[in-house]
């Protein structure tokens, strides 16, 4: 039976407005009735993060063949517990673009309220750069806390660099979505501010992304990459979103610090103009990204660096004798989403 592609506010058992139609465009893709759907890769991630799950924890689970609606709402909620009754009620209002719950207004008077955490001296530095580093972004306590959950994810020891090797990750990344602790440092108000400063508005939507782990080449492990890269269809190059990576221990330049190409924001438009029409610099890994001026960013646990998606960005190989352990965090506005759509 062809299934249609729902309205994006037919709701199911969990009430929440796009689930039904983001399982019917991921159906129509499996059938090959459609191409998937960029342009909704923003209102989609904010869908995640209302229900608690990572995206492409969702794309598994709503890609299979055999997975019906029904299925998808039930592994919503064995996953991330029956979603916040308040967080559907926002998903539901901000993309209807009606007023805002008196929850999330009281929230955002809060941050409001919060004297800046970015200089005008850092701003200038961040407009000119396309990013920055928001020290102590979260305590030292809470840094552990979160590197401990990572530790006990991926069975390994951090007192054995044997234990290292098996660690079970998916490259550097780490499947750790759902966890107190590094649900804490989401919740973090210094980084909400800091977020905000950088986008505008107060009014913005958490991610529910995934941890990092980077183990020392000395062990035997060699860097999986990914090298510098872009986290973007390149026919949004033109517009504004922001990438982020928490650092949960001290992570010198070449310990795995996240590189990227200081500016690149300002350049490249230009830049993809100058290559050959049929070029994707994507699938073009002998491109060297790094003779663009690539920079290691290192930072103290608990230092938050925030970047412009328009820079070429990524790890590094280790170099040193302990992992880079990381928690990928990103904030964003839904409302009026189709103006500034970035993925």
């Amino acid at each position: 039976m062809t299934i249609s592609i729902a309205n994006a506010h037919e709701t199911g058992s969990l009430r929440i407005c796009q689930l039904k139609r983001f399982w019917t465009l991921q159906q129509a893709v499996l059938e090959g009735r459609c191409e998937a759907r960029s342009d909704e890769y923003i209102v989609n991630r904010i869908l995640c993060d209302a229900l608690g799950v990572g995206l492409h924890q969702m794309l598994q689970q709503a890609c299979r063949p055999d997975c019906s609606f029904e299925m998808l709402e039930a592994w919503v909620v064995e996953t991330a517990g029956v979603p916040d009754s308040l967080k559907v009620e926002r998903f539901n209002t901000d993309l209807s673009n009606a007023p805002a719950p008196a929850s999330m207004c009281r929230r955002m008077a809060d941050i409001e309220s919060m004297g800046p955490v970015f200089s005008d001296d850092e701003l200038e530095f961040w407009n000119a750069n396309g990013y920055i580093l928001l020290k102590h972004a979260v305590s030292i306590k809470e840094c552990q806390r979160a590197e401990a959950a990572i530790w006990e994810h991926i069975h390994a020891d951090p007192d054995d660099p044997s234990t290292w090797v098996s660690a079970s990750t998916n490259g550097i990344m780490v499947e750790l979505i759902q966890h107190d602790a590094i649900d804490e440092n989401r919740h973090s108000n210094r980084i909400h501010k800091a977020f905000s400063q950088l986008w505008g508005t107060t009014d913005l939507w958490v991610s529910k992304d995934r941890c990092g782990f980077n183990a020392p080449e000395c062990c035997g492990v060699p860097f999986p990459g990914p090298d510098l890269h872009w986290d973007i269809e390149f026919h949004h190059a033109h517009t504004f979103c922001t990438q982020g990576i928490l650092y949960l221990t001290d992570t010198p330049d070449e310990q795995g610090a996240t590189t990227l190409v200081p500016g690149f924001q300002h350049k490249l438009v230009d830049w993809l103009k100058s290559l050959p029409g049929d070029f994707d610099p994507q699938q073009h890994r002998e491109l060297d990204l790094h003779a663009l001026g690539s920079k290691p960013v290192g930072g103290n646990a608990g230092d938050m660096l925030i970047w412009h998606h328009a820079l070429p960005h990524g790890s590094r190989p280790n170099r040193l004798d302990k992992p880079r352990i990381v928690q990928y965090i990103n904030m964003y506005p839904l409302r009026n989403y189709q103006h500034w759509m970035g993925i």
